[in-house]
């Protein structure tokens, strides 16, 4: 995620290494490279010059610490300004309402359908709601389907009129339908363009007028950039949007759109999507995206969401297993699964301060466990519960089991014995499992 951007900035801010103070003179290099940096990135200039003259504003007049060097001091402020830049807060997301209408906007492959469902799926799971998804797209079947296809894997109730072309009726006529079944949330997706057209727009704000949404919410492609800029500020004349949702954060994003956008419109950024899996879609938070992009790692997000696949009966007992000596292969298997549940690998090691830059150029793939599940699972369950039984002639019959060779079980087993003693050697220390700050013996 933006890590051309990272680099370069990270590049700009070389130039102030092994100076003892902010000076007019050393600065200047630095705000230069910075501004060529969102430039590349295709954040309008003007928008860079504003924020690189603010960046030397603020830098000019700060002091210089013993404690921080000038080049901690201009990343520290870089980092704020980013944050400003792109709305300072999370914004709030308004699902008042009996039912609360939803209406989602946006040019034709920004994402808008698969949104609408991982939309759904977020407010059925973390919000406890009873989300209604509307297929309000009268121009494409696929959308129609996909729409069908996405809620049936969330296990969310799907409104649709395949003979209606009338989208604002078929608006009005889910309203009365969520409603009559106690849906408490609409969500309403609307048709899109390759292009911006006036019958589009009209459309869309009739949509607006009859249905009266709480929150209208424009899709915009990241990876399209000052593009997505230019299109979301003709969507705002018309439809005075809400807030804005970045997809594709996992594609090649410069970044122009995530830094250009609220400074355009003056709308928030309040959700970020990435990739396919319905479960991610994340809210915005600007300053944990500022931090991202300057390689800052983004650990608040990395704890909410460990928290969120946290299973506090489940730590309990693996605590004890721990503490005994006992942990085995399932249990092993077991926090795997919950690792991947997490998301896409490499976003969720990026997010540890430091490890984004070390890995930008290793490929991680969502399947890397993949080779250690087939493993596991090719014990019986005996095997996975007590790893010191497993003989040589076991080893053979594991290996045959998932295709794999006899050494590549015993090299699993020997780093997952080396974890093992590990763990073991953590408990026998005076800050060990038992005494971590929020466990008790």
């Amino acid at each position: 995620m933006f890590e051309s951007l990272s680099e370069r900035l990270e590049g700009a801010f070389k130039n102030l290494k092994g100076e003892a103070k902010i000076t007019d003179l050393n600065i200047a290099a630095t705000v230069k490279e910075i501004r060529r940096a969102l430039v590349d990135a295709d954040v309008n200039y003007k928008i860079a010059k504003d924020f690189t003259d603010r960046v030397k504003d603020k830098a000019l007049g700060e002091k210089v610490i013993n404690a921080v060097s000038p080049g901690q001091l201009m990343t520290k402020i870089v980092k704020d300004e980013l944050a400003d830049l792109m709305g300072g807060t999370e914004s709030e997301f308004n699902i008042t309402g009996n039912p609360a209408v939803i209406l989602i906007a946006g040019l034709q492959g920004s994402g808008k359908t698969t949104f609408s469902g991982k939309l759904a799926n977020y407010l059925k799971l973390k919000k406890g709601k009873s989300p209604l998804l509307v297929a309000a797209d009268i121009y494409r079947p696929a959308a129609i389907d996909q729409l069908m296809v996405l809620g049936g894997q969330i296990g969310v109730d799907v409104y649709i009129e395949r003979e209606n072309k009338n989208a604002v009726e078929i608006a009005q006529n889910a309203i009365k339908e969520a409603k009559a079944k106690n849906k408490n949330v609409v969500i309403i997706d609307t048709a899109g363009r390759l292009a911006i057209d006036e019958v589009m727009m009209n459309e869309v704000a009739n949509i607006k007028t009859a249905v009266n949404p709480q929150e209208i919410l424009f899709v915009v492609d990241s990876m399209t950039g000052q593009d997505a800029v230019n299109t979301a500020k003709a969507f705002n004349e018309r439809l005075d949007f809400s807030g804005v949702v970045l997809t594709k954060l996992d594609g090649d994003t410069r970044g122009g759109a995530a830094l250009s956008i609220k400074y355009t419109v003056e709308k928030p950024i309040k959700f970020v999507s990435s990739g396919e899996k319905l479960d991610t879609l994340d809210v915005f938070y600007p300053d944990r995206m500022a931090q991202r992009i300057l390689g800052m790692g983004d650990i608040t997000t990395l704890v909410e969401k460990a928290q969120a696949q946290y299973d506090e009966e489940q730590a309990k007992r693996l605590e004890k297993k721990i503490r005994k000596n006992q942990f085995d292969f399932q249990d092993f298997l077991d926090q795997l699964q919950q690792i991947k549940k997490m998301g896409n690998l490499k976003d969720l090691m990026g997010m540890i301060p430091g490890v984004g830059k070390a890995i930008k150029d290793v490929d991680i793939s969502d399947d890397a466990f993949k080779g250690i599940e087939a493993i596991i699972h090719s014990m019986t369950p005996y095997e996975r519960s007590n790893p010191d039984e497993i003989n040589p002639g076991r080893k053979q019959r594991i290996a045959k089991g998932c295709g794999k060779e006899v050494a590549d079980v015993n090299a699993f087993m020997k780093q997952f014995e080396q974890m093992r003693q590990m763990m073991k050697m953590m408990n026998k220390m005076p800050m060990g499992f038992g005494n971590m700050p929020g466990m008790k013996r």
